[in-house]
């Protein structure tokens, strides 16, 4: 009785100590699996952070170029608008001239015709009062 004991604490022993082997082989698989987990996911984050960046120093390029273009566009439509716009203005004050003349020449025939109307009041006047 005492063998068979002896036998069973023997066998639940290397049962135990299996059982810790085994965790301690699991443990050291499932470490060096999360290594290279590890290796592998900061790889990818470097490639991905390369390839960021360089779409990024590619898109600013792209943009900067379209900006200076769309700069040298607007400043040439600047031009033309203010050429217009000075043309339209001379054009304006032309008209302006030769509106202030006409108003002058209509003034000048104004103040003759009030003239010759006082004239001829003065005239019947005196006819009437003396």
């Amino acid at each position: 009785m005492e063998a068979v004991a002896w036998t069973a604490i023997g066998v639940l022993a290397a049962a135990v100590l299996g059982s810790f082997g085994s965790f301690y082989y699991l443990g050291t698989r499932i470490d060096a699996l999360g290594a290279r987990l590890d290796a592998r996911i900061d790889a990818q984050g470097a490639e991905l952070g390369a390839r960021i960046d360089a779409q990024g120093a590619e898109l600013g390029a792209r943009i900067d170029a379209q900006g200076a273009d769309l700069g040298s566009r607007i400043d040439t439509q600047g031009a033309d608008l203010g050429a217009r716009i000075d043309a339209q203005g001379a054009d304006l004050g032309s008209r302006i001239d030769r509106l202030s003349s006409r108003i002058d020449s209509l003034e000048t025939r104004l103040d003759a015709r009030i003239d010759a109307l006082t004239a001829r009041m003065d005239e019947h006047l005196q006819r009437h009062a003396g």
